[in-house]
Parts: structure tokens; C-alpha cells; sequence
């Protein structure tokens, strides 16, 4: 048995890989192995052939950033004539044209405004949920809420994060991983902080009781090894979640995607579509503590999200009615309710729509008509 045999033969049989375990798999070249693996990992925790997806719209509240990343095409510096902040009327527009189509989650997200009060957020999520209830605010990133914290007149961050929850943020979502090691860190966003500071903030959350997503962005000349502590870091303080037994399911998903050079300042190959479905199968494997893993159609089109399905992912992502921060780099892939359905049964799944936290509200049993269930399936 060769060691990538080994390694597998480990982890299908619930052995925790250890970081030399994952090194050792992000250099192997046998992709199509791993995928296997890792989709039969996936089957262990998804045994119904189901694939679900959420109803969602990213809201980019503002552009205005002071933290100057320089794989960023989106922001603009405090002080820019090209800088933003929606008005309060045009979130809301937003957030109802998201439910008239039978959308649950919003994805709220922007810079890192400094001239924003921390009052803005939560006068504005009280406002959204007064009149939006059963919308899910699945909004902002560790960063912005570190920034509100700066803003805040002294609370500690939990207290920022306590409070931000209270006025209506339900569940937290990844953005601004990137590579969870310092080293990258200083070299991509060094004003963004370290590692360490973004999983505090997750903590955090889990402390209070949010639910979070974990996100990991390869292809900025990071090492393997960089990879794989990663990886692991999440892995822990899904572990602290559980241990120190917070009111909170901690991480419920993990969403791996390349990054993308087009019209930002750091020029580099983009990851090809082998590297980041070796990447998904090697979250999948290494995550044992994590239930869902998404498909990353936006950076990757909606062919390479249709095979991630058997490369562990059992999760289409959101359908994104509206996403401007990634296609600043120029993808632009966008994937509407009819399409998801379409990839996801051209590979041979069933699909249903979910909510954030994982639970099925709708399953599209047939092709040309909607099942509706009145029961919620835990996923």
C-alpha cells in the first residue's frame, strides 16, 4: 500500500489526519483518488443523494476600506470619489426583492469602513429585521467586525459581537480567511491582521451562540504547509466549540476557492480546476468534525461546481442574486434558481433548498415539478 493509500485507508476509517497526513496529500498529483475518498467520506455523513442550495443575495453595503489588500479589485480608500454606502432604503429594496423570490439569506458585506459608527450596524439590523423577521442575516466578516470593535468607544469583542448579535446578525459567515498562517497573511493583507485575531472573532461568535462558516482562498504562493495549518486551525477550534460546550453548532460549513488576479495588484496563474478539487477532497477529509462542505461556482463556473458534488461538496453554495467583489476580478459565473437545478441533477442528485442552518425547506423531487415538504429534514 502505497502512503497516499494509507493515508486514505485512515481517514476512511475515521482516523483524524495529522498535518504531515495533509501535507503529504496536497503534493500528490492522484486528484481523482482523493476526490474518491473524500466523496465517500461525504456519503458517510450525506447518505441521501441530495444536494442542497440557499436562496441568497450578497448586499455590498459599502466599498470604502482602509485595509488596502492587494489581492482586492473591489474596494476603494476612505476619501475616494468612486467610495460608497448604500442608503438604508436601497439595503431594504434589496433585501425585499431577495424575499419576493422565496430568498432567505443575506449576505451583507463590504470594506472596512472607518467613518461608519458601530451604531450604523446595529440601528440598520434592527431596521432590516423589523421589517424582514424570517430573513437570515448570514452578514460580515471577521474583519468588519474587528473594525466595529475599533469603532466602538472601547467594548471588548465579545461585547461587539454579543450586541451585534442581539440587533439581528444571525450567523457569521467566513470571509477574509484567506490563508490562515501569518507568513501569507503579512505578504496579502497585512493591515487585515493575523490569523489568530480572525479566529477569535469566530470564537467569539460561537461563544454567543452564532453559527459560522469557514472559507480557505489557495493560490497566492502559500506552501502546502501553510495549506494544511489551515486546515487544522479550523479543525481546533471546531474542537474548542464542542469542548468547552458553546450554545452554538460552531462551523457548519467550509467553502474552499482560488483565488482570482484579474484587475487587482498581485499577478499569479489562477489555481487550475485539478488544484482546487484536490483542495475541496483534502477539506473534506482533513474537517472530520464539519457536516457541509460547498461547491465554489463562483470562482470555479458552474461545470467545475457540478463535479465538486463527488469530490466531497454536498452543498451548492447560494444562488447569489447579486455578488460584486469577487466579479471585481472578473468572474462573473452566476448561477439562477432553474440552473442550479439542472446542474445539480445532471449529476445524478436530488436538489433542495435550504436555509443557514442547513435545513431542508423545499426538495425539487421531479424535474417538472416542485415538491414542497412540510416537514424540516436536518441535513
Amino acid at each position: 500500500m502505497s502512503p497516499i493509500d494509507r493515508i486514505l485507508d485512515r481517514a476512511l476509517r475515521d482516523q483524524r489526519l495529522e498535518t504531515e497526513d495533509i501535507i503529504a496529500l496536497f503534493d500528490s498529483e492522484e486528484v481523482e483518488k482523493i476526490g474518491a475518498a473524500a466523496n465517500q467520506v461525504m456519503l458517510k455523513h450525506h447518505p441521501e443523494p441530495i444536494t442542497t442550495f440557499v436562496v441568497g443575495r450578497n448586499v455590498n453595503y459599502t466599498n470604502i476600506c482602509d485595509v488596502y489588500c492587494r489581492f482586492c479589485a473591489f474596494y476603494r480608500a476612505p476619501g475616494s470619489e468612486q467610495g460608497y454606502v448604500l442608503p438604508d432604503e436601497t439595503i431594504l429594496q434589496k433585501i425585499q426583492e431577495t424575499a419576493d423570490v422565496g430568498g432567505t439569506e443575506i449576505l451583507m458585506q463590504g470594506g472596512t469602513n472607518p467613518n461608519l459608527p458601530f451604531s450604523y450596524y446595529t440601528d440598520l439590523l434592527r431596521k432590516i429585521k423589523a421589517r424582514f423577521p424570517n430573513i437570515t442575516m448570514h452578514s460580515f466578516s471577521p474583519a468588519e467586525i474587528r473594525k466595529m470593535q475599533e469603532v466602538s468607544d472601547g467594548l471588548s469583542l465579545e461585547e461587539v459581537v454579543r450586541q451585534i448579535h442581539e440587533a439581528g446578525l444571525d450567523s457569521l459567515p467566513g470571509g477574509g480567511a484567506e490563508i490562515l498562517d501569518d507568513r501569507t497573511r503579512r505578504k496579502i493583507s497585512r493591515l487585515k491582521g493575523t490569523w489568530r485575531e480572525w479566529m477569535d472573532v469566530m470564537t467569539a461568535a460561537h461563544k454567543v451562540g452564532m453559527t459560522t462558516t469557514g472559507t480557505m482562498v489557495i493560490g497566492f504562493g502559500e506552501s502546502m504547509e501553510e495549506r494544511a495549518l489551515h486546515l487544522v486551525r479550523i479543525r481546533d477550534a471546531q474542537d474548542e466549540c464542542v469542548r468547552n460546550g458553546y450554545p452554538s453548532r460552531g462551523f457548519l460549513a467550509f467553502i474552499p476557492w482560488t483565488f482570482q488576479p484579474d484587475n487587482t495588484n498581485m499577478k499569479r496563474e489562477k489555481a487550475s480546476p485539478e488544484e482546487y478539487l484536490k483542495t475541496l477532497a483534502i477539506s473534506r477529509l482533513a474537517l472530520d468534525n464539519i457536516p457541509n462542505f460547498q461547491s465554489s461556482w463562483v470562482t470555479m463556473g458552474p461545470e467545475i461546481g457540478k463535479l465538486s458534488l463527488s469530490y466531497g461538496a454536498n452543498d451548492f453554495g447560494s444562488t447569489m442574486m447579486e455578488e460584486n467583489v469577487v466579479s471585481a476580478a472578473g468572474t462573473t459565473h452566476k448561477v439562477n434558481i432553474e440552473l442550479c437545478l439542472k446542474l445539480i441533477r445532471e449529476a445524478g442528485k436530488i436538489p433542495a433548498q435550504r436555509n443557514t442552518q442547513y435545513e431542508i425547506l423545499k426538495m425539487f423531487d421531479d424535474e417538472n415539478e416542485k415538491i414542497e415538504r412540510d416537514f424540516v429534514m436536518q441535513n
